[in-house]
């Protein structure tokens, strides 16, 4: 999880994945959107890479990324579930009623058998 924070903080990454969300791109056309050299994209681009958030594959000449967006989404809804108290009781709330509402069926369905 840290990995993915520590990508996530950088803006330009952001931009990055925002750019390779719905297409995937090479290396050379991310690099031209931004005003930075292609070595200090290609840094971006492997972080990014190392953290999972992205894929890259190897077509001819030309490296080609996209967004892997299971590892963004299971990371940040775990993100939100560790931080976030209330889900945790919550979810023991409604199966403690749940429990609750099975035993009273059971009393009653054999309280009615035994009548």
């Amino acid at each position: 999880m840290q990995l993915i924070f520590e990508a996530l903080s950088s803006p330009i990454r952001r931009k990055i994945l925002a750019y390779v969300a719905h297409q995937e791109m090479n290396a050379g056309d991310i690099a031209a959107r931004f005003d930075m050299s292609k070595p200090s994209i290609s840094q971006h681009l492997q972080l990014l890479e190392h953290a999972g958030l992205v894929a890259s594959e190897k077509r001819g000449k030309y490296v080609y990324y996209r967004q892997v967006p299971d590892t963004l989404a299971s990371t940040l809804t775990g993100f939100v579930q560790e931080i976030c108290p209330i889900g945790g009781p919550l979810r023991r709330e409604s199966a403690q009623n749940a429990k609750d509402a099975s035993v009273k069926e059971m009393q009653v369905e054999s309280g009615t058998k035994g009548a």
